[in-house]
């Protein structure tokens, strides 16, 4: 069994959440384990500010966002600005469609609890650290795959 290495905590999150008792409920979570979380917020323009000031580890998006915004569109910027994004959506499809506008998605429902575990997992895997297993109901994207695969780059 390989051996396990302790989470980089500290690290400073973005959460993009339209739902706002779930993403609270992240939130007080992912600062209970260590890190740093960003004002909550469930729109575009609010959410680019924010990473352009704070330059987040990571941001937790969702693809439905309040008004007309839409998560994919927000991952691609950030993406733009060398901020990676995990999917935290119950639209498994659409998140899977745009893959390489982020480096996973996490389909709701799931538990706070969860969310805790699959940041420890994607910050560790982005360090390079590929000893802890993947966390059940974890998709993480394989960039390098999807480019070399006719129709998902």
């Amino acid at each position: 069994m390989a051996p396990q290495t302790k989470p980089v905590r500290g690290q400073t999150l973005l959460i993009v959440e339209d739902d706002i008792l779930p993403a609270m409920a992240i939130q007080d979570e992912l600062e209970d384990a260590g890190y740093r979380v960003l004002d909550l917020t469930g729109r575009h323009q609010e959410a680019l500010s924010a990473a352009r000031i704070h330059k987040p580890d990571l941001a937790l998006v969702n693809i439905e966002l309040q008004g007309r915004d839409d998560g994919i569109a927000l991952a691609g910027e950030l993406q733009a600005m060398g901020i990676p994004t995990l999917f935290i959506s119950g639209q498994v499809s659409r998140a899977m469609s745009m893959r390489t506008v982020a480096i996973g998605s996490l389909p709701k429902p799931y538990r706070a609890a969860d969310v805790v575990v699959a940041v420890d997992y994607l910050l560790a895997h982005l360090r390079g650290d590929e000893t802890r297993p993947r966390p059940d109901g974890l998709e993480v994207f394989d960039r390098a795959a999807d480019a070399a695969a006719p129709g998902l780059a």
